[in-house]
């Protein structure tokens, strides 16, 4: 990745300076659409496990699918940026990059699915030495439960994604996610294969080794699918303050995703951003500018599953 010209860094800054004294209605009600359906999701989802609800499963099924048509339509009435609005070439790329991530590779970390790695993990937590268990009975307990198997997955996630960023020889397999010149709401699945190997491993492991029971699981992966698919969403939502400290946000994942090392060298959470602030990392920049890794030029669906097994020339030469 390249670092972008003085002119356009002192541009930044500028457009950095507003506070939230400044502030309007609009501004409010645009910070709190985020925390509205993430948070709202998870305690939807703990209601649901908690009481034990007849149409359980239609309801799941119906929250793991809702965010992303959702977001499709409001980034057409509510569009943060006209120059992020997909080309119908670029929503069909799209379309096949989340049908992998969906029908491929999430399903064989899943306690859903019956694979050689789910039961590894099922293994690995029937032998984990810490003998702990979460299995809550409570809306309350299911929540708790839900952040602290966060909190220690969105640790493992950080340490690895930041490293991603910090060596080129795992750069590769991570690049083919910053070489995306749009946001959009469908591109957080645009995912190298070799890379679902990596960084599907936090929150599995933290699942095995804290013993959690499915329930626990299904409101951690609500608040996951809400937050990530909002946090690539080409939708105006601003950052709202106390929420973000703990809580990644839209903005805080569009500056990780821009041109400008300083931006795109920072924020790597995408569900909890608390540790890039502990770490040192974190970027508040409430504008992005230019988005894409290199050149910040759209690459062909075979590079960007090539990328990882170029040489370190051609890799920088993109």
């Amino acid at each position: 990745m390249s670092e972008a010209p003085l002119d356009i860094t002192e541009s930044l800054d500028i457009r950095n300076n507003r506070s939230h004294s400044d502030w309007t209605a609009n501004d409010w009600l645009a910070a709190s659409v985020q925390p509205t359906l993430v948070l709202g999701s998870m305690f939807l989802v703990a209601s649901m496990v908690a009481n034990d609800w007849i149409y359980r499963e239609l309801f799941a099924a119906i929250m793991i699918v809702l965010p992303i048509p959702l977001c499709f339509v409001g980034e057409r009435i509510w569009t943060k940026r006209k120059d992020w609005l997909l080309e119908p070439k670029e929503m069909l790329e799209d379309v096949g990059w989340l049908a992998a991530g969906a029908f491929i590779w999430v399903p064989l970390y899943s306690n859903f699915y019956e694979t050689p790695i789910s039961e590894g993990f099922k293994a690995l937590r029937d032998t984990a030495p810490l003998r702990v268990t979460l299995e809550p009975t409570t809306i309350i307990g299911y929540l708790g439960c839900a952040m602290l198997v966060m909190l220690i997955s969105s640790f493992i996630y950080y340490w690895l994604h930041r490293v991603q960023h910090e060596s080129l020889f795992w750069w590769r397999i991570h690049a083919t996610h910053h070489h995306i010149t749009k946001m959009g709401c469908m591109r957080g699945d645009r995912t190298h294969p070799l890379e679902w190997a990596t960084l599907l491993v936090a929150t599995p492991t933290a699942l095995a080794l804290m013993g959690a029971s499915d329930g626990v699981m299904a409101v951690a992966g609500a608040f996951g699918i809400w937050s990530g698919t909002l946090n690539h969403s080409n939708l105006p939502l601003k950052s709202m303050p106390v929420y973000d400290w703990l809580f990644a946000t839209a903005q805080q994942h569009h500056v990780h995703h821009a041109h400008l090392r300083r931006q795109a060298d920072s924020n790597y959470g995408c569900n909890l951003i608390i540790w890039d602030r502990v770490f040192g990392t974190y970027c508040g920049d409430d504008y992005e500018g230019q988005i894409g890794a290199g050149k910040a030029v759209p690459l062909s669906v075979k590079d960007q599953l090539a990328l990882a097994f170029y040489s370190d020339k051609r890799l920088k030469s993109l």
